[in-house]
């Protein structure tokens, strides 16, 4: 993305706010790509570091809000906020919430199914060389042990991944938080 495409859809992404808001912080974007560009870096090496305008709008939206909340506490300046805050959690709840719980309700199932194998290799293990099954019961007591070490592999592997989601759940939080900190801390 070039440096106009970013700019101008962070513009329309604040339309609404004061102009001279809109205007700084503007300006504060036009200097961190004219500071970047003067390091030797791209205008698309910039803008990806940046992120997404339209998500950097809504962020930059809400943080004015509770800035003029801030400042003084009228209703419409209350409305103000809260609308923000809204809109920003709107796209969480809409569009990332069914996505965690799809990826929580993946993990689980294979949490059932790990158990599940880890169990039936242990009963395999244990009744299977008394109930004379084909190939004898070394057969048995090998498959057995087999079901439960892939049991636990997965097991392993399930633990990484579940680790690994809560900390992009978590790091996601902290993005969010930076916006909400001042008014918890006023309040």
């Amino acid at each position: 993305m070039t440096r106009a495409e970013f700019i101008t859809r962070l513009r329309r992404g604040l339309s609404g706010l004061p102009a001279t808001t809109i205007a700084d912080i503007i300006a504060d974007h036009e200097a961190h790509f004219s500071d970047a560009q003067a390091a030797g870096r791209t205008e698309a090496e910039v803008a990806a570091a940046l992120g997404d305008p339209d998500r950097l709008a809504r962020e930059l939206r809400a943080e004015a809000g509770l800035k003029q909340w801030e400042e003084k506490k009228t209703p419409s300046n209350a409305m103000a906020a809260i609308i923000a805050l809204i809109g920003l959690g709107a796209i969480d709840v809409i569009f990332l919430l069914p996505l965690l719980m799809g990826v929580l309700a993946t993990l689980f199932g294979f949490l059932v199914a790990v158990v599940t194998i880890f169990f039936v290799g242990g009963f395999i293990f244990a009744a299977g060389p008394l109930a004379a099954p084909p190939g004898g019961p070394i057969t048995a007591f090998l498959t057995g042990i087999g079901l439960m070490a892939s049991a636990t592999f997965i097991g392993s592997l399930l633990t990484l991944v579940t680790v690994g989601v809560f900390n992009a759940v978590v790091w996601y939080a902290r993005l969010h938080f930076r916006l909400l900190k001042p008014a918890l801390e006023q309040a």
